[in-house]
């Protein structure tokens, strides 16, 4: 008996991926749970395994292509399956394998539960061949015009409100929801730049409004065009999101770090023996864990649609990790709960596996907060952006000995550069000068944890 693999689901919000490795071949044995493919997505590269054991007896999935949820990747047979299937057998599983993609025009409306605390940049849409009969280009203007051809939009006071708060015009966009109605789905897919005509099938994406066209740069020398790797293309439109609805506001303030710093390399060895590295942000993901209990409103999200806060009882962090395809932020869970010689061991895995491509999507998820450290490349402040639908993120610059005026006498001291940027719909200035206050106290007296319960 032949089963067919189909690529399973991959995480919210993720719909496609691209294959950057074909681990198995037709005739291979495989095991439960062993990786037949690499592939990336646009937070994250992964392993697939197999759901099953047996023999590969055809793979489908090729390098370099991109695949969406539910497409086979391969067919295993079971050891002691029939011979290979005839032509006309494959001929028919062809055939019905593309049956799903036909229906694809006609989707579910989007069911009110869904929806999201923060609108964010969904997953990367392909740009679909355009059929013969209806062109893409076409299509893409005529929906806009059938919207405003019915008058007043069709779109609930609810759906609205999220148009305004985002700084969508409701009457450009096409509604897919029953009648035409204007579904807040539609909102957030308008707002990410990506044409979706009257039926509801998602065409190619589109350049954001007001975006310049660029000149030919060939006329002045010669020039060379890359496309865009996953998580770039994520980072770009996760960045552009939050610039366009999040009101930034950003805080800087100096922790004196001498003591910490001297008690960071006296213990160090003892990290290091546990598998992990006593780090500076290490010690910060303890510090701001309990910043997060004190002052809740960072640790939460905001519904623009139902004008709600969200309030997280978890302490979910973040780190910013520099790789080679980008930038990757693993989150390093219940932080509030552990140690800093856990978080030093977690951390470091965290970070290796992100550099090895091997992070997982759901180490990428969950997080309530973001620590950015840029102090290993230089610097002395810079204004980082929130990651969305989080409220604000820590950003850590190179420290350096300064002349600081102590009991009436200038003493030289490590001095570390903190920049906060925060959401100023949920967070006042005053609170976000408490709140890095806070930090940077309890960094410099690491007692106040104590008297505090952090």
């Amino acid at each position: 008996m032949a089963t067919e693999f189909r690529l399973p689901e991959l995480g919210e919000n993720i719909e496609s991926c691209t294959v950057t490795n074909v681990l198995v071949s037709v005739g291979d044995a495989v095991a439960v749970d062993q990786p037949v493919l690499e592939i990336e997505t646009e937070k994250a590269v992964a392993e697939v395994p197999s759901p099953a054991s047996g023999t590969v007896s055809e793979v489908r999935a090729k390098q370099g292509e991109q695949l969406r949820v539910g497409d086979v990747i391969l067919v295993i047979a079971d050891a002691d399956a029939a011979p290979e299937p005839t032509p006309a057998d494959k001929q028919q599983d062809q055939a019905d394998t593309s049956e799903p993609a036909a229906a694809e025009p006609e989707p579910e409306p989007a069911p009110a539960q869904k929806r999201a605390p923060e609108p964010t940049p969904g997953p990367t849409v392909e740009p679909a061949a355009p059929a013969a009969e209806t062109p893409a280009p076409e299509t893409q203007e005529q929906a806009p015009t059938a919207t405003q051809g019915r008058g007043p939009a069709a779109a609930s006071p609810s759906v609205r409100r999220l148009a305004r708060e985002i700084g969508v015009d409701v009457h450009m966009v096409a509604g897919t929801g029953p009648g035409g109605r204007i579904t807040e789905e539609d909102i957030k897919t308008y707002a990410r730049g990506t044409s979706t005509d009257v039926r509801g099938t998602a065409a190619a994406p589109a350049a954001p409004a007001g975006t310049p066209t660029l000149p030919d740069f060939a006329r002045w020398g010669e020039i060379e065009r890359v496309e865009m790797t996953g998580v770039r293309r994520r980072t770009a439109q996760n960045m552009s999101q939050a610039w366009n609805v999040v009101p930034h506001v950003t805080q800087f303030d100096k922790a004196d770090v001498t003591d910490v710093e001297k008690l960071r390399k006296q213990h160090a060895k003892r990290v290091e023996a546990e598998g992990g590295k006593l780090t500076i942000t290490a010690v910060l993901l303890k510090v701001v864990a309990a910043a997060l209990k004190k002052f809740p409103q960072f640790n939460a999200s905001i519904d623009a649609a139902n004008n709600e806060i969200i309030y997280k009882r978890y302490v979910n962090i973040g780190v910013a990790v520099d790789t080679d395809r980008g930038l990757l932020v693993p989150v390093v869970r219940d932080c509030d709960r552990k140690s800093i010689t856990q978080i030093s061991i977690e951390l470091t895995e965290l970070a290796e596996r992100a550099r090895n491509r091997k992070t997982t999507l759901d180490e990428m998820q969950g997080g309530t907060f973001t620590i950015s450290n840029l102090g290993a490349l230089g610097g002395t402040a810079f204004t980082p952006i929130v990651y969305a639908p989080e409220v604000a993120i820590l950003g850590v610059s190179r420290s350096r000995v300064e002349p600081v005026f102590v009991d009436g006498q200038f003493v030289p001291r490590t001095m570390l550069p903190l920049s906060l940027s925060y959401d100023h719909r949920v967070i006042d200035g005053a609170d976000g000068a408490r709140f890095l206050r806070w930090v940077c106290e309890a960094i410099e007296q690491p007692f106040l944890l104590f008297l505090e319960g952090g």
